[in-house]
């Protein structure tokens, strides 16, 4: 499954571009979450990991370079890449060095070049992820963790809690 967080305080600009993704993309299993604001969106990191987050540059509260360079912490993994009317070089120099943006992606989009985009914006996920995989693989093996071990953790990174059972006072299983 491919799971994309858009952020932007105009729910039509989101909706027209969740409508551009499905229509470009043909991706079975995509999951795509739309937010109006930037604190929603950041707790709703915490509890899954997303493969690609788009955010507004301009924002109230909280603008989109800082946003993505809170995610960038947040879920170092998750391609980050912006959505800006903006022509303004310091917001694009400010999103590329701080917040690591991917690509910058300009309002309004061109269908081709948004496609085409997101597709290299998920190879780089995909070598991100592999990375980080190798990496916590690395560090287990010098931790001495078994193989099941290894497995369950990479389980509650992906899906917090996942292995938590609540159990009734009867010893029933609580969904």
């Amino acid at each position: 499954m491919r799971r994309f967080l858009l952020v932007d305080d105009e729910i039509n600009v989101l909706h027209a571009l969740q409508r551009s993704m499905r229509q470009l993309l043909r991706i079975d299993d995509l999951h795509i979450e739309l937010f109006t604001s930037a604190a929603a969106a950041l707790a709703r990191c915490c509890e899954c990991q997303f493969d690609l987050v788009i955010s507004d540059q301009r924002m109230p509260k909280m603008r989109g370079v800082e946003f993505l360079n809170i995610m960038k912490d947040v879920a170092p993994t998750t391609v980050r890449m912006m959505l800006t009317a903006s022509t303004e070089f310091d917001t694009a120099v400010g999103a590329i060095n701080d917040a690591q943006v991917f690509r910058l992606i300009p309002k309004p989009w061109q269908p081709g070049e948004l496609r085409d985009t997101i597709r290299l914006a998920l190879q780089q996920r995909d070598r991100l992820v592999e990375a980080q995989r190798l990496f916590d693989e690395a560090q287990q093996k010098q931790a001495g963790l078994t193989a099941q071990e290894r497995e369950a953790r990479r389980l509650e990174e992906e899906e917090p809690g996942i292995l938590k059972v609540k159990w009734g006072p009867d010893g029933s299983i609580i969904l």
